[in-house]
């Protein structure tokens, strides 16, 4: 049943019989005045926008629909606020429902393998767009925007105004999701710690080099040092120089996958991805859609000496400079844990995180003054020693609706015009000031994030420069995301337990990966199970071959150069000077 709150007006022309449309656009306009401000559009515009969703929904009236994602200040603000309002001006209701992101992954690859429809719609990381191309499993929008969904897609939908769009299309030069929300991977630290001119002077004197944002991880660990074993603590309260997390789950997997050996130098230049290997150091050559292995021996970087040195300098990391108890933290957990306020800096931070880190003293929030103001910057993340210009530098999740072909297309349909609806130019501004997740150019642009930057600790700035661009998902030689994603986390957390070395580990997840992706080439070459671009492995070669030939890199004699910094204050200007 269908439920308003209408004026007086509105109810007696529906008890009349009368326009029920009028009720809807009644709607439409309460939640314009009241909710959806501001926003790049006029009240004129946004009506005009909204009367496309109420006329195109009336085929769906009445039906109630599902859809899933994971737990982030966005998402939050969609299931809560956006859900109520698209039900009422459109009479579609949706049960959001927000999970962990290894349980929505889970979800998604229980129903493609299944051909059940658990969900009507998921916001799926964009990380699986090998995984989608390749399977044919999720509806392609392109294809459907100009055939069976002509009618269901906005004409004020602009998909130029989206940022992620590039990391949403196939090799095919289709799109197959739709960015909802977007967060990069960043440097965060206590800007008003690192200005203190005692700490300046003593960090100078015992490292030779300025207290700065850390340009390599040589720079990274002399901070971590410095605060937790120097430093040790500030107005009475005990401080870390370094916080991340270890726990055995799922979590720890995108902790690596998420471009940490591509940070630490593994792979092969080239962006947005690394060509031919790329951040789970899987290799597939330029021009093809067939992953060769990840293996040393068959071309690729997985146990590489750059990704053994990442696992090793998480470990090592976590240990000495972390606060008790990180160690056994998932994703969840530590990033919020910022907001105790003892922690000096953070390698691995996402800025979807942002929201939280904001909130005000009066919510348990330490690291912002008594006016709201931010003691802590994000800062473009340092880089490891095996690291070259021209290779990936983060990560950029982006959360994109997804809409899986076992779904029926009516019930697609319906959710479609609901994420429409969220990333509509009539509601994105306001979502994106709750979320802090930017998904339109025009949003990050507008005024209204111009007058609200000091407050946000360069996150506008940031999405404002060009040097956004270079921080990227999860790339199209991974060709079946769930499948290989859940082989890293049960591998690097036993380098957490102490049972296996980096190297063991990395040696175990690369073979694993590569049995996988063998069974994928089988499975791909008698029943063309992902279009011919699934896994074509190489022979096994020494590793010695490969390292002279494209493959990996050799071990450097020096894993720990100089340090060195730069100027917050400088790294702004250059943001704000392109």
């Amino acid at each position: 049943m269908r439920t308003y709150l209408l004026s007086a007006v509105a109810a007696a022309a529906v008890i009349a019989g009368t326009h029920s449309v009028y009720a809807d656009e009644a709607a439409a306009k309460r939640w314009i005045d009241t909710e959806f401000q501001p926003s790049t559009l006029s009240k004129d515009e946004q009506m005009s926008e909204m009367q496309w969703f109420i006329k195109a929904a009336q085929p769906y009236s009445g039906m109630e629909i599902n859809v899933l994602s994971e737990g982030i200040p966005t998402h939050g603000y969609e299931a809560e606020v956006l859900t109520k309002a698209f039900e009422e001006i459109t009479g579609i209701k949706v049960n959001h429902q927000i999970l962990g992101e290894g349980e929505v992954v889970q979800a998604v690859q229980t129903q493609m393998q299944t051909k059940r429809n658990l969900y009507d719609g998921y916001v799926n990381d964009s990380d699986l767009i090998g995984t989608h191309s390749r399977l044919q499993l999720a509806y392609n929008l392109t294809d459907m925007m100009a055939g069976d969904w002509a009618d269901t897609t906005s004409p004020t939908l602009d998909l130029d105004d989206f940022m992620g769009t590039q990391f949403t299309t196939g090799p095919d030069g289709d799109l197959y999701q739709l960015p909802d929300q977007q967060f990069a991977n960043l440097y965060w630290f206590r800007k008003d710690w690192f200005d203190r001119e005692d700490f300046q002077q003593a960090f100078k004197a015992k490292y030779g080099y300025d207290l700065g944002v850390p340009v390599n991880w040589s720079a990274y660990e002399d901070i971590a040092e410095f605060f937790s074993n120097d430093v040790k603590e500030i107005d009475g309260t005990a401080i870390y120089g370094h916080m991340d997390y270890g726990k055995r789950a799922p979590d720890l997997g995108w902790r690596m996958t998420d471009a940490w050996l591509s940070m630490a130098g593994a792979g092969s230049k080239g962006e947005p991805n690394g060509v031919p290997i790329d951040e789970w150091g899987i290799r597939m050559e330029a021009g093809s859609c067939n992953p060769a292995g990840a293996s040393v021996t068959r071309g690729g970087a997985a146990n590489g000496p750059a990704a053994v040195y990442a696992i090793r300098k998480w470990d090592e990391w976590l240990r000495n400079y972390a606060p008790p108890g990180a160690a056994s933290f998932d994703f969840y957990q530590s990033l919020p844990a910022l907001s105790q306020g003892n922690v000096a800096q953070q390698i691995f931070w996402y800025t979807a995180f942002t929201a939280d880190m904001v909130k005000p003293q009066s919510e348990g929030n330490n690291t912002v003054d008594a006016d709201g103001n931010p003691l802590w910057r994000m800062a473009p993340s340092p880089h490891g020693p095996y690291w070259e210009k021209g290779q990936k530098v983060g990560y950029q999740d982006v959360g994109s609706w997804t809409f899986l072909k076992s779904t029926p297309s009516e019930r697609a349909q319906a959710a479609w015009l609901y994420a429409q609806f969220v990333t509509s130019k009539t509601v994105d501004v306001k979502k994106s000031h709750v979320g802090l997740t930017f998904t339109r150019d025009s949003s990050v642009n507008h005024a209204s994030f111009t007058e609200r930057a000091p407050k946000l600790g360069g996150l506008v700035e940031f999405y404002r420069s060009p040097d956004r661009v270079a921080w990227s998902p999860t790339g199209v030689n991974v060709p079946d995301y769930p499948k290989l994603a859940q082989i890293w986390w049960q591998q690097i957390g036993d380098v957490n337990s102490g049972a296996f070395t980096p190297q063991e580990a990395m040696d175990r997840l690369a073979e694993e990966m590569d049995i996988t992706m063998a069974r994928m080439q089988r499975a791909d070459e008698a029943q063309n199970v992902y279009g011919g671009c699934g896994p074509r492995l190489n022979e096994e070669r020494d590793a010695e071959w490969w390292f002279e030939n494209g493959g990996a890199k050799p071990k450097l004699a020096n894993e720990k150069p100089q340090g060195e910094t730069v100027k917050y204050d400088d790294l702004v200007a250059r943001w704000n000077s392109n």
